[in-house]
Formats: C-alpha cells, structure tokens, sequence
C-alpha cells in the first residue's frame, strides 16, 4: 500500500491520493463519498477518515483501473463511488 498521504483539493472539491506504484494523481470527488457514506453532506474531514479506514480499497479500485484502461505511468485518474463499493 502508498505510503502517500490522502489530501483534501478545495479547488476540485475531491480526495487526492497517488495510488502506489504509480506517477499520477487519483481524485474521488465529494459527491462520490455521499454514495460512500451514505450522507447528503459529507465533509472533508468526513470524507478523508472514510479514506483512510478503507485505504486498500481505494487502493485496489485504483489499480484495477488503471490496468483496466491501460493508463500510463504519470497518467492522472477518477474514481466513481461504484469504483470503491465494489471493493469494500
């Protein structure tokens, strides 16, 4: 598992994290947490724990599509709320 930390970009209003083994940046989008944690309103903070609990999930749901769709090594990705249910 990265040891990269998880960060909170207010621009994007998203979760970032590098996913391990990889160049690019992943964001899950706020709106996907609502899914996630069943919240209307998830904050940040909210948001960032929930991350950080299920980490090898993120993980996971990261690396299967970035082999999926064949990104490149620097290449830069979303994750959907669907992306990480399926693995928790």
């Amino acid at each position: 598992m990265s040891g990269e930390k998880l960060f909170w970009r207010a621009d994007i209003d998203a979760l970032v994290f590098r996913p391990a083994g990889h160049g690019g940046w992943c964001a899950v989008h706020r709106l996907a947490f609502r899914s996630l944690l069943d919240r209307r309103e998830p904050t940040p903070e909210d948001c960032l724990a929930f991350a950080a609990a299920h980490r090898a999930s993120f993980e996971a749901a990261a690396a299967g599509k970035i082999a999926r769709r064949g990104y490149g090594a620097a290449a830069s990705l979303h994750l959907t709320s669907r992306d990480v249910a399926r693995l928790l």
